[in-house]
């Protein structure tokens, strides 16, 4: 069920679909789908849980060969924009899963739930790095990951099912562009201080 409603969403692009489709693509009865998930909006949550663990496998695997912050840091970046989070159909779950945060407290815990996850994971990395003001950095490269992402979900640079290398590469880019200019930014000011 949870792998037909990614499939389904994300073949049309919204939530706005027949709890009887998921369930046809899925060979069940759509009364499974109300006995296992109480209505269509609970199977979508439980589809987001399903990628949001992918995500962290992600995050898991790519952290393993990293063995400094910075490293670490970079690492939680490309995991980001990996191949797992670039796929169509996961791309129209994260917006849809963005939009229904608006309006549904269930799926503004869960998004709230990945954000400090995000947040937590970058801000034990950047302490030893920038001190201070490794929370406010945490939050400009977690604002950057989402906008960047959905950015280029939405522009269709990365809704087909086979991204090109360059442009699953281009987010991580950016964002690690941006850290290494804070990294910059933090040793300048480390260097003022010691002139005053």
């Amino acid at each position: 069920m949870i792998a037909a409603t990614i499939r389904e969403v994300g073949s049309s692009g919204t939530l706005d679909i027949p709890t009887s489709q998921i369930a046809k693509s899925a060979g069940a009865s759509p009364g499974l789908v109300f006995h296992y998930f109480q209505d269509k909006e609970g199977l979508f949550l439980a589809a987001m849980r399903w990628i949001l663990r992918d995500y962290g496998a992600d995050v898991r695997e790519a952290l393993k060969g990293a063995e400094t912050p910075r490293d670490r840091l970079e690492a939680i970046i490309q995991a980001n924009f990996g191949m797992t989070s670039l796929r169509r159909d996961t791309i129209a779950a994260w917006v849809n899963f963005y939009a229904l945060a608006l309006r549904a407290e269930p799926a503004r815990r869960l998004l709230t739930v990945y954000h400090r996850r995000l947040h937590s994971n970058l801000i034990h990395d950047l302490r030893p790095l920038i001190g201070e003001r490794a929370d406010e950095v945490a939050q400009r490269i977690g604002g950057l990951i989402d906008g960047l992402y959905l950015r280029y979900a939405l522009e269709g640079k990365l809704g087909r099912s086979k991204p090109k290398a360059l442009e699953v590469q281009n987010g991580a880019r950016h964002v690690i562009a941006m850290l290494r200019s804070e990294l910059a930014l933090d040793s300048l000011l480390t260097a003022e201080d010691i002139m005053k």
